[in-house]
């Protein structure tokens, strides 16, 4: 019985895991293209081969993170295509893929919208697809008609729509419309849905008000996504423009709303205004808030905590040792060669050469046993350390 309790609670933390990534299409590739042109979506193509080694990795990663899943899962018709296998073999040849894995963003017709080769982490993904997005910018067309005035709702809807996908703002068109809207509509709550584009806005503020009733057209984790989303881009705008009013209120609007999220979301978002507005020793502080609260002894969680330290602050001395201290217990505690590496590249930037070269040459020794692609860095972090300072 235990042993049957077991496998019951690991298939649903597996299933768990999994559904927090990209969820991929199983129909045909003209069947994408049908529902990509009903559902008015593009088109994302993992195209790949099985013996590639590095489309196993980003399947393994940035497919199943949590933050691309969402983004990917609401925007797109994701289709993952074997280019050896079924309809593979004609499908490469259409779009000249002649590396793995290819990245395609295509529109409804099939035509290529966005390409790029290799493989991709979680945020560069991410930056990929937006910028695929915005190269998919009709709003101009609806712009001509709008000035014309065409304002029934569901061209206002389109129109929003299109503002958003090229990452442009709706909030004018959005508060222009609810002037003279029947808020008890169904249109005008899916308009609200839509024009919620960040939380410090009127139109975010109806939404909450509303958010029973837009449930109803929607579903609570598409609200929830809706929600979270306005908080990020208000997050943005403090990171932007430097506001501390900003900052305060993306917070807040996450606590009051998606409470469930708050912490973390602080979290991610000190660590961000902190870092523009260049305050290392808060900067630090919430590090360390982070360590405790979500990886005192997870490797990974304590070498991207050290790594973004790095990336933030790569000449301050106290970010630097706060940054050795997690990247000295990832290598303890995970043995990558990456986790060695990069405590190697931290002492060195604190002067520290003789740790430095040993921390080095583990992450050599790792690279040649199990990271063979790790090497050529490794061996020329060692070089750097050898003839530093000679």
């Amino acid at each position: 019985m235990k042993k049957i309790l077991l496998s019951i609670v690991t298939l649903a933390v597996f299933q768990s895991i999994q559904a927090q990534g990209i969820e991929f299409f199983h129909g045909t590739f003209k069947e994408a293209l049908a529902k990509a042109e009903k559902e008015d979506k593009l088109i994302f193509v993992d195209a790949f081969a099985e013996w590639c080694g590095p489309c196993k990795k980003m399947a393994a990663t940035a497919f199943k993170d949590e933050k691309v899943g969402k983004y990917f899962n609401d925007r797109f018709i994701n289709l993952k295509i074997d280019m050896e296998k079924g309809e593979g073999p004609s499908l490469q040849d259409k779009f000249n893929v002649s590396a793995y894995p290819t990245l395609l963003f295509l529109n409804s017709k099939g035509d290529i919208v966005n390409r790029s080769v290799g493989a991709l982490g979680a945020d560069q993904l991410l930056g990929f697809s937006k910028g695929s997005l915005s190269k998919i910018d009709n709003s101009k067309d609806f712009e001509k008609a709008y000035n014309e005035g065409k304002r029934d709702p569901e061209m206002i809807m389109s129109y929003v729509r299109a503002l958003n996908r090229a990452g442009k703002s709706s909030l004018k068109i959005v508060n222009e419309y609810l002037l003279k809207a029947d808020m008890t509509q169904p249109i005008t709550l899916k308009i609200i849905y839509e024009g919620s584009t960040q939380a410090d806005s009127k139109i975010f503020d109806l939404l909450i008000k509303n958010r029973a009733a837009i449930t109803t057209l929607y579903t609570e984790p598409q609200v929830k996504e809706k929600i979270e989303d306005a908080c990020y881009k208000t997050l943005e705008n403090a990171v932007q423009f430097k506001s501390v009013e900003l900052h305060k209120e993306a917070k807040e609007r996450m606590k009051t709303n998606v409470p469930n999220r708050a912490e973390d979301f602080a979290l991610e978002a000190d660590m961000k205004f902190y870092k523009a507005v260049n305050n290392p020793k808060d900067y630090c502080k919430t590090c360390e808030t982070v360590i405790k609260k979500q990886g005192k002894n997870d490797a990974r969680k304590l070498y991207n905590t050290g790594k973004q330290m790095i990336d933030a602050f790569p000449y301050d001395k106290i970010v630097l040792t706060d940054a050795e201290r997690y990247l000295r217990k990832a290598a303890d505690n995970g043995g990558l060669s990456e986790y060695h590496y990069w405590y190697a590249h931290t002492l060195m930037r604190l002067g520290k050469k003789k740790d430095a070269l040993i921390a080095a040459e583990k992450a050599l020794k790792t690279a040649k046993e199990s990271q063979p692609t790790y090497a050529p860095a490794a061996e020329q972090l060692i070089e750097q350390i050898k003839t530093q300072g000679s």
